[in-house]
């Protein structure tokens, strides 16, 4: 991550892309990809909410304020507003649900920051993943670890794309996982399809992911490590 406080206004990347991708500017490739990520999106709708959101967001985003210092104080925000709870919210909960019970998982809380950030004008992108199962020693263990993960990148001019974890509140490191990112859940779901047949299904899904490292030195000796799910 580079310096929060040496990053440039929220405001200047907010107006980089929409001066580009309205014309008035120049915009150079990876800008221009950005650019999609300022849209709502199937899974962050920005209807007659968008104002509740952005409202939401100036709170951290006040005038003048470094992007990445803003983007640490929402994500914090939104760690201490909303309660993790698996039971909460399902696959399809709208973004708006989740902002009024201020409670849900990690592909909400992503879903939601994601929503405040494009209700600012600034493009934001839905990282999929997994986290490290187990966390170096002295280290906490982090929600949404045993289960496929979500997070949130921003861009911003000169940086590039910058990953904040929101159900974490922290900046992703090496315990985090990149499998996919796109505008919202729906671009990377790791499973689609459709069940034909009888009778009830219930799909039951672990995630155990561990250094290459120890998995080599099990291999070598320790006990032998099972593919998630498989059983002993």
């Amino acid at each position: 991550w580079p310096e929060p406080a040496a990053s440039p206004p929220w405001e200047a990347a907010r107006d980089h892309l929409r001066d580009g991708l309205s014309g008035h500017a120049p915009l150079r490739a990876e800008a221009r990809d950005a650019g999609q990520y300022r849209f709502a999106s199937p899974f962050v709708a920005l209807g007659d909410e968008a104002a509740q959101y952005a409202d939401f967001a100036l709170h951290s985003f006040t005038p003048g304020r470094p992007v990445l210092e803003a983007l640490l104080a929402l994500s914090a925000r939104i760690h201490a507003d909303f309660r993790f709870d698996p039971a909460a919210t399902c696959i399809a909960t709208p973004v708006a649900e989740v902002f009024a019970a201020r409670r849900g998982v990690c592909q909400d809380f992503s879903h939601l920051m994601i929503a405040c950030l494009r209700a600012l004008g600034l493009a934001a992108r839905y990282v999929s993943g997994y986290l490290l199962t187990e966390p170096p020693p002295g280290q906490p263990r982090l929600i949404g670890a045993d289960a496929s993960h979500a997070w949130v990148a921003l861009w911003c001019p000169g940086l590039g794309w910058i990953d904040i974890d929101p159900t974490n509140d922290l900046q992703p490191g090496s315990g985090h996982i990149t499998l996919a990112w796109g505008r919202d859940y729906g671009d990377v779901c790791p499973l689609r399809g459709v069940i034909l047949g009888g009778g009830g299904h219930c799909v039951e899904v672990a995630v155990t992911v561990t250094p290459v490292e120890d998995d080599a030195s099990a291999r070598r000796g320790g006990r032998p490590r099972h593919a998630a799910g498989a059983p002993d």
